[in-house]
Formats: structure tokens, sequence, C-alpha cells
């Protein structure tokens, strides 16, 4: 346990940005497999329709700098891929 109030409030501060992270990367992934599950169920007008969404939920994981813009790029990509 910490002994400095300093390094006690960084651990404070620590815990809610992982939360956050967790939160915002669990709707991320939970998104980008229910378009996948939506393709693979061949209902491609509505794969096409939450495309967007998902897309900037990605972007927006990226912004905050919980995935790297690489790991963003490859993801679309498959995923534009696996759409057409």
């Amino acid at each position: 346990m910490p002994i400095l109030k300093s390094a006690k409030k960084r651990m404070r501060q620590d815990q809610k940005k992982r939360l956050r992270n967790q939160s915002i990367k669990k709707q991320t992934k939970t998104s980008i497999k229910k378009l996948k599950e939506l393709i693979d169920e061949g209902k491609r007008n509505e794969a096409k329709e939450s495309l967007p969404h998902i897309l900037s939920l990605i972007d927006k994981t990226v912004a905050k700098g919980i995935w790297h813009k690489n790991k963003a790029a490859h993801i679309k990509s498959r995923l534009m891929k696996r759409l057409s």
C-alpha cells in the first residue's frame, strides 16, 4: 500500500481510469461481435446500417488511448472486407 498522500491519490485515479477503459473496450468489442454475427446470419443491410456507429466507436477508443491506431485500422479493414 502506498504511504504518501500523492501515491494514494494516483492509485485512486488509476483505478478510475482502468474501470473506464475496461467499459469502453468491452462496449466496442461487443458491438464488433454483434456486427460479425449479423454478417454471418446474412443480414447485410442491418450490418451496413450499424457499421458507421461501430467505426465511430473504434475511432473513439483510439482517441482515448485505449487501443493503438494500427490495431483499430486492422480491425476496421477486416470488418470492411468481411462485409463486402
